[in-house]
């Protein structure tokens, strides 16, 4: 027996060392390719920078990714506005309304709803949602309004499963207090249950923020990927450019000085993702779920 368990305790540090090395990799491949050009052109310079021109015939290359970190923050932000109620909501409905049958249903529809590839999803927006925007509201259809929708969407069963296990893990002593007092359960479900889960909620947050920052083809698809900002700097309806889709477009064909720059734009963009999900965990390891 103990051998066994020896067996899969060496299974599992090798499989947590492999993860760990494949990461470190990663990073020390986008750092060989694109740290040489962070230092040239100073990473100050490089994340302001207003203009993105890389071909030469259109004279001086330039390379400032600003419009694209705020297009990406833009539309982040955008599918968590969109997402996080309906997610939270659901999340409640689960936990503390529906029966279990109907429990069951739901969640296996959310399963259903991971498994979606993102171009499908990015095509339904760019034949559905970007003709109906256009429409009722003006503008290209291709927006920033576009793509968070999209990606509000696809933030949604993360944002739903990880409220859902924090406000399970609200003890029932809580809510049998409030009950006791005369509370009714919406008014528990608001002033007890949710405050108690906030943390694991906050953390669902950032979770899906992480995952929406770093999509790809479901943006590149309905964002209409114009490397200006919006103007005014608050209209929605105002195409843009994320970095993910930045790097998908120049790839293909991009080299010397300008695939250096695609492999940095990777390094800002991979230094913002882990900085959400380190935030993230720093909420589940030292924010008690239950304050």
């Amino acid at each position: 027996m103990k051998n066994n368990e020896r067996i899969i305790e060496s299974f599992l540090f090798l499989s947590a060392i492999t993860a760990l090395v494949i990461v470190s990799m990663i990073l020390l491949f986008l750092l060989k390719e694109g740290g040489p050009f962070l230092l040239r052109t100073g990473i100050s310079d490089f994340c302001l920078g207003m203009n993105w021109h890389p071909d030469p015939v259109a004279g001086e290359p330039a390379y400032g990714i600003f419009p694209m970190i705020v297009g990406s923050i833009y539309i982040a932000t955008g599918s968590l506005i969109f997402a996080l109620p309906l997610g939270v909501s659901c999340a409640v409905f689960l936990v503390e309304v529906a029966p279990l049958w109907v429990q069951s249903v739901i969640r296996r529809g959310i399963e259903l709803l991971v498994g979606i590839p993102s171009v499908v999803l990015g095509f339904f927006g760019l034949v559905l949602l970007v003709p109906l925007i256009r429409e009722y509201f003006g503008g290209y259809g291709f927006s920033i309004l576009a793509g968070s929708i999209i990606l509000g969407i696809m933030a949604l069963p993360h944002i739903i499963s990880i409220s859902a296990d924090a406000i399970a893990a609200v003890p029932n002593a809580h809510k049998e207090a409030s009950y006791a007092l005369g509370a009714t359960r919406w008014h528990t479900i608001w002033n007890v249950t949710l405050p108690s889960a906030k943390s694991g909620i906050i953390a669902a947050v950032i979770l899906g923020m992480g995952n929406s920052i770093g999509e790809t083809m479901a943006v590149l698809m309905v964002a209409g990927n114009s490397t200006v900002l919006p103007e005014p700097i608050i209209d929605i309806l105002d195409p843009v450019m994320t970095m993910t889709a930045n790097i998908v477009i120049g790839m293909n064909y991009a080299t010397g000085e300008y695939q250096e720059a695609l492999f940095a734009t990777g390094i800002i963009l991979f230094l913002m993702i882990v900085i959400l999900n380190g935030v993230s965990y720093h909420m589940l390891r030292s924010g008690k779920i239950i304050q």
